[in-house]
């Protein structure tokens, strides 16, 4: 078997290697600095600003995007090394490429469903950067795991739909340069089919009845880089019909279109996160003296690092499989793989992450090193885009309908 990737990925690969140690990493610590300095802890930082434009000057930009016309025109399987480096600063190599949730999946949705005018408004902006978005799902008082039971009204009154409902942790929703949410809410809920109950409107931040309540920490994080997780009312917000995306009823199959390509997004950004896991706890091992020897020449340190690297190739190369079937058979030819990575990514990277804060000591969980970030969001996407449990569930009856 071939393990090379083709001369367009390969070129791709090595340009953003590049960014990273010239712009990216150099910017970390200037990035902190700058948003300790600015009026408000949800502005972007100029630096931010400045690794867009240069990832746009230098072709490193919207690179998820498999439709040539708005994006890249890459497959799954080019993505895949693409997306693992910028996962290796992931408080800022997504945002500088544009290839940053919920953003991501909010253009994909709006490439793939949204009429023209849409497109217009909404979409050619987020493209070039000039406005962030905002996914509004997740519901405070229902299992939002299962899409069916979310209680959000999207009522129709003669030209206008009026959303009313109650959302939380909606990424990006604290940064002022969010400027629209897609929301999902029950158009028919007392419909027979409850996978038709749902649509999804756009609901500009500016509509009256639309009010960002609080932000949600993570960990005790607010994420800051990431827009921040609001909470956001929606109280007899009036949009025009023309703001329906797709039809009536459409809004949990737009729903899963959306979730496939963004978890194994997420799964590949997880394997650079673990990667700089494991350069971080190589170059502590090397670098630190207990009890008379460095902690490289601790058995225990040498297990930690073994076994993180073993992980890494396995999930690595599931990952890539999973990516190719996306290509080649589709997002629901390629289901029980989404699942499987989506089950074993974060979990196996929430334990490398741990292993290096261990080594770390102290240094670990404080914010010297990025380490207790990177485990705050490793071990949330257990929970993001459905808990572990629920993918689990749904693998598992594939497996046992086999048999059947």
């Amino acid at each position: 078997m071939d393990f090379a990737f083709d001369a367009r990925t390969e070129e791709l690969r090595a340009r953003l290697l590049a960014f990273m140690d010239e712009y990216v990493y150099p910017a970390e610590q200037v990035a902190h600095e700058q948003r300790a300095r600015l009026a408000s802890p949800w502005d972007t930082p100029q630096v931010v600003e400045d690794l867009k434009a240069e990832a746009r000057r230098q072709g490193l930009w919207n690179l998820f995007l498999p439709d040539a016309e708005h994006g890249a025109g890459l497959t799954n399987l080019q993505y895949a090394p693409l997306a693992e480096i910028t996962g290796r600063s992931p408080q800022l190599a997504p945002t500088a490429t544009n290839c940053a949730a919920p953003d991501t999946g909010n253009m994909e949705v709006l490439a793939q469903f949204a009429d023209e005018a849409q497109k217009k408004q909404w979409l050619e902006p987020l493209l070039a950067g000039e406005i962030r978005s905002a996914f509004a799902m997740t519901e405070p008082d229902v299992a939002s795991s299962d899409a069916t039971n979310i209680t959000t009204h999207i009522e129709r009154d003669g030209d206008e739909y009026v959303v009313t409902g109650r959302k939380w942790y909606i990424s990006g929703a604290m940064n002022p340069d969010c400027k629209i949410f897609i929301v999902m809410g029950k158009t028919d809920p007392d419909g027979e089919d409850i996978r038709r109950q749902q649509s999804m409107v756009l609901v500009p931040r500016d509509t009256p009845g639309v009010t960002v309540d609080r932000a949600m920490q993570v960990f005790g994080y607010e994420d800051h880089y990431h827009g921040g997780h609001a909470e956001v009312t929606f109280d007899h917000a009036r949009v025009p019909v023309s703001n329906l995306i797709g039809e009536e009823g459409g809004g949990f199959a737009i729903a899963q279109a959306r979730l496939g390509p963004g978890r194994i997004h997420h799964c590949m950004r997880l394997i650079g996160m673990a990667e700089r896991a494991i350069e971080l706890m190589c170059r502590r091992a090397v670098s630190r003296n207990a009890f008379g020897k460095a902690l490289a020449q601790q058995g225990v340190v040498h297990n930690w690092i073994a076994d993180a690297r073993v992980t890494v190739e396995q999930l690595r190369l599931l990952v890539l499989k999973t990516a190719w079937l996306m290509d080649t058979v589709g997002n629901r030819g390629a289901h029980t793989e989404i699942q499987a990575i989506k089950i074993a990514t974060p979990r196996a990277v929430v334990d490398i992450i741990d292993r290096a804060i261990q080594l770390h000591g102290a240094g670990g969980v404080s914010q010297d090193f990025p380490l207790a970030e990177l485990y705050a969001g490793a071990r949330t996407l257990m929970i993001a885009d459905g808990p572990d449990e629920v993918h689990q569930r749904s693998l598992a009856r594939r497996e046992i309908k086999k048999y059947l």
